[in-house]
């Protein structure tokens, strides 16, 4: 009898055991599918924080390198800027040399024209007494320029280097009748009549006339201030010379009497 309730009780906790072997099991089986969910999650939360931590350090790259160019750019344009500030303190320094010429250029202006005004004066002097003495071709033109350069040194309103610039050019139209051919026609006295005639200057070696019908010739003679008679034989020639000297022939050799030009100022 006792042997029977010690089986029932062996069995009884075999039983027991047995069941709750197979309640463990069930439970380790049914829980492990949330764990593998629960991992999974966790490993797709960690996959969106490592995108999103790489699209931060993306745009920190794409950041940097923006920033890497601006510098890159400033500092070229710095180095330009520097360049730029060398050549324009070299045009500064120039600059504030040619002013210190200047200052010293408008101090001997002064100077300048103190002198210069004189020496004018006797240049329109000179020239005024060389017209008078030299052979008298276009007496009226030339008197006329001499007067005109007195009466310009009057002037205020006419500058200095203005008038020493016509003062030259006077000097330089002299120069000219020296070495060239001129015809012009003018009224001239001849044995105390009034006379039209063809003047004829050739340089200043040949100074004739000759009237319009061509009956009378002369030339002037230099060393007696007075006008001489020329013979016939010259007509050919000098009709020829005031044909050239009014571009009516080609230039050529003719044949004029000369003139004693030696004058002393």
């Amino acid at each position: 009898m006792k042997l029977s309730h010690l089986v029932k009780a062996s069995l009884l906790l075999s039983v027991s055991t047995s069941s709750l072997y197979h309640i463990n099991a069930l439970a380790n089986t049914q829980s492990q599918p949330q764990q593998l969910e629960k991992v999974v999650i966790a490993g797709q939360k960690i996959n969106e924080s490592a995108a999103n931590s790489q699209l931060k350090v993306n745009d920190f790259t794409l950041q940097a390198q923006t920033k890497l160019q601006q510098f890159n750019a400033v500092t070229k344009e710095l180095d330009g800027l520097n360049v730029y500030n060398q050549q324009m303190q070299s045009q500064l320094d120039n600059q504030v040399s040619e002013l210190a010429q200047l200052a010293r250029s408008m101090e001997e202006v002064s100077i300048i024209e103190r002198q210069i005004s004189p020496l004018m004066a006797r240049m329109i002097s000179t020239l005024e007494n060389f017209v008078q003495l030299d052979v008298p071709f276009l007496g009226e033109e030339r008197n006329k320029r001499v007067n005109d350069l007195n009466e310009m040194m009057t002037r205020a309103d006419i500058s200095v280097s203005e008038k020493f610039r016509r003062v030259l050019e006077a000097y330089q139209v002299e120069v000219d009748y020296g070495r060239t051919i001129e015809a012009y026609s003018g009224l001239l006295t001849v044995e105390g009549q009034q006379m039209d005639v063809d003047f004829l200057r050739v340089g200043r070696v040949s100074f004739i006339y000759q009237t319009r019908d061509g009956s009378r010739l002369g030339h002037w003679d230099q060393t007696s201030g007075q006008w001489q008679s020329l013979s016939q034989d010259y007509r050919l020639g000098i009709n020829k010379a005031l044909r050239i000297a009014r571009k009516q022939l080609a230039p050529d050799l003719i044949m004029v009497p000369l003139t004693n030009t030696q004058t002393e100022l």
